[in-house]
């Protein structure tokens, strides 16, 4: 099991490694990539001037070859939009601009001017000293690439969202080893003593096998046992079995009745009709016993508490209601955490252990239905019926 375990984990820590390296690589060479596409339409509008100047060159544009090396420069540009103007914006050529602005002057200017602000003309110097400029603007698929920066940021959004997730439940996957730990190592320091004690209730036994001290001394110590056995079976997989939890309640009730302070007015309302529920009799015995034992708590040894079992629709509810000091909202928030308490001298551990178990083993749930201070709480458990074939 604990193998199983520190695989899980080995593979959770691979796959967040995997995904930072991929929204890294992504990062980095998205932000290269459009940067690279700039410079090289920068270089090309750059080359299109210099082939301009020298095409206007009266000296040098009478040479064949430089004719023809000015039409391969501007053929070559199939997807940058230029407008070669004189000094006062009058367009003189344009190239890759859509036919509509194209033949709309009204049109072509306010895109002249959009350039412009994109970014600064490059002067060609004529010999004539009428200088002309070139006003350009990113192709389509620079274009294209304005929406990448949100929508990177979106995927880096959904990957913090992620890491914040996978941190929080490595966080939670550690704890839950912890208290499991925890548990195990309680249950193996209680075996030594628990083993002498059984061997004591048996001599004592062969003195007076019926008399009450022996028989009530026996009771602790198979309590002590199934205690033994709970805290062992944390941190594994329980065998669930199909069980009329009302006989699991009744046990408890029974047996907290008998050990709990005479001025707690201790109360049990049921179903007498069998209503089986696949659960684990040791570990949910456990926690009915651990919500009993806070409600007691909270009323410091006096007041009503009553332990409910009802059905409603398909799920079954058990409710343990006190008349105790009730909580606060952050209290109620916080109850479940590992390590709250608001016992001096408690662990914060009962709480938590009882919402992996009805939670985790039993597929349930477990929650603060109604709490008021001064007046009382009601901690309530929620299972699923057995379905019937």
């Amino acid at each position: 099991m604990k193998g199983l375990n520190f695989l899980k984990r080995i593979n959770s820590w691979v796959v967040y490694f995997i995904m930072t390296a991929i929204v890294f690589g992504i990062s980095v060479s998205s932000f290269l990539m459009i940067d690279q596409l700039r410079k090289q339409e920068i270089q090309k509008i750059n080359l299109i001037a210099t082939a301009l100047k020298a095409y206007t060159d009266d000296e040098i544009s009478a040479d064949p070859k430089i004719q023809e090396l000015y039409l391969a420069v501007m053929q070559d540009n199939t997807n940058l939009p230029i407008v070669v103007t004189d000094k006062k914006k009058n367009p003189i050529f344009q190239a890759n601009i859509p036919p509509n602005i194209e033949q709309d002057s009204i049109k072509l200017k306010n895109l002249i001017r959009k350039m412009e602000n994109s970014y600064e003309p490059f002067v060609v110097e004529l010999p004539s000293g009428e200088n002309q400029y070139i006003y350009y603007d990113n192709s389509d698929l620079l274009n294209y690439f304005r929406y990448y920066p949100y929508i990177l940021a979106l995927f880096i959004g959904a990957y913090l969202v992620f890491s914040f997730w996978f941190l929080r439940t490595l966080k939670k996957t550690d704890e839950g080893f912890v208290w499991a730990g925890l548990a195990k190592e309680t249950a193996h320091q209680i075996g030594t003593p628990l083993s002498s004690m059984i061997g004591w209730v048996e001599i004592m036994k062969l003195e007076d096998e019926n008399g009450l001290g022996v028989k009530e001394l026996e009771m602790d110590v198979n309590r002590l046992k199934t205690i033994s056995e709970r805290f062992s079976k944390i941190g594994s997989i329980p065998e669930l079995t199909d069980l009329d939890i009302n006989e699991t309640i009744q046990q408890n009730f029974d047996y907290l009745k008998k050990r709990i302070s005479t001025k707690v007015n201790f109360t049990l309302r049921k179903t007498y009709e069998p209503v089986l529920v696949p659960h684990s009799r040791i570990l949910m015995s456990w926690v009915i016993e651990n919500l009993v034992k806070n409600a007691v708590d909270a009323m410091k040894g006096e007041g009503k508490l009553e332990l409910s079992l009802y059905k409603k629709n398909k799920n079954i509810y058990i409710d343990v209601t006190d008349t105790g000091s009730g909580m606060t909202k952050q209290q109620i928030r916080n109850a479940f955490k590992p390590g709250f308490s608001t016992k001096k001298r408690g662990w914060g551990l009962g709480l938590s252990l009882t919402k992996r178990v009805v939670s985790e083993y039993h597929r349930g749930d477990v929650r603060i239905a109604q709490s008021e201070v001064g007046k009382g709480t009601t901690f309530r458990i929620v299972l699923r019926e057995e379905q019937k074939s």
